[in-house]
């Protein structure tokens, strides 16, 4: 007398009968959970997008190191306009760990761009002493942008004028605590496309 083998059908019928109740619960509680989850990245990126929204109107909003890479970055560039260059140090770094190499070129440009502002400054009162650092840490920053984003024209054209700007400086061999009145069409170059005597 042989036996009879149990069909697949009914190998597969006897093995849903336990899971069945528990998927009937699991799915929907991971429906709930997905729906959740969904709703609080939307709710994070709305507040994020409010910031960024005020930062870039002028107004000053917190952003926590660890806030989504482009608000950094608004951030970044609000106190970098405002030269407020010690609190920005700390969220390059925080966006240098987890933004793209675009908004971290970015950032590095808005760096690059505070530190030429107060170069030009320093220049324009004659106190060429203190304004060779800040062209060399303007430098630096360009071409951290340009090793990020390679096609940054802001970039290339502000290193440019950068490095001439120190190559310009007047009589930078002259004796120490020699005084020395800085002449404005010494120091600013005259660049391709743009009215000889600015920037």
């Amino acid at each position: 007398m042989t036996t009879r083998r149990p069909s697949l059908a009914g190998v597969l019928r006897r093995a849903w009968r336990p899971v069945r109740p528990v998927l009937i619960v699991a799915l929907p509680l991971a429906g709930l959970v997905g729906a959740l989850a969904c709703a609080g990245l939307a709710w994070r990126d709305a507040r994020a997008n409010h910031a960024i929204a005020a930062l870039a109107a002028g107004h000053d909003r917190p952003v926590a190191a660890d806030a989504v890479p482009e608000l950094l970055l608004a951030r970044i560039r609000f106190l970098a306009a405002r030269e407020r260059l010690d609190e920005v140090e700390p969220l390059i770094a925080a966006l240098d760990g987890r933004g793209s190499p675009a908004l971290r070129a970015l950032a590095q440009i808005a760096l690059g761009n505070a530190r030429l502002r107060q170069a030009f400054a320093k220049l324009e009162a004659g106190d060429l002493e203190p304004a060779t650092p800040l062209v060399g840490l303007a430098r630096h920053a360009y071409r951290r942008a340009l090793t990020l984003r390679p096609e940054a024209w802001d970039a290339k054209f502000n290193l440019d004028v950068a490095s001439r700007l120190v190559r310009d400086f007047p009589e930078r061999g002259r004796e120490q605590g020699e005084e020395m009145p800085a002449d404005p069409k010494k120091i600013w170059t005259d660049i391709p496309g743009q009215p000889r005597g600015l920037p």
